[in-house]
């Protein structure tokens, strides 16, 4: 493997790792049709599939309902927010990425 394709799919890994990183913590997602959900990520794969508990869900026509668990396909998913902290992860210390 070539050395520019090593750092390529160390950044493609990142969020990946992310996102491994939030686990246990509160995030909030948005999918692709508009519906938010915000609750603590118990649990979440490789391609994003996502285990929630204890989840805040406001529809697109801003209907808040509470669930108790809530699974969501990684590919649904347009963004994560994560926690600020986060920012400060092990695995950013060697990155040539900058967060925040």
């Amino acid at each position: 493997m070539a050395k520019g394709e090593d750092k390529l799919n160390k950044k493609q890994e990142m969020p990946v790792k992310l996102l491994q990183e939030a686990e246990g913590h509160v995030v909030t997602m948005e999918l692709k049709n508009g519906d938010i959900y915000c609750g603590n990520l118990v649990e979440s794969e490789d391609n994003w599939n996502c285990q929630l508990e204890s989840v805040t869900a406001t529809t697109k026509k801003r209907k808040i309902c509470n669930l108790s668990q809530l699974f969501v396909r990684g590919r649904k998913v347009r963004f994560v927010i994560v926690p600020s902290m986060l920012k400060h992860a092990p695995m950013f210390i060697n990155s040539d990425t900058k967060i925040g």
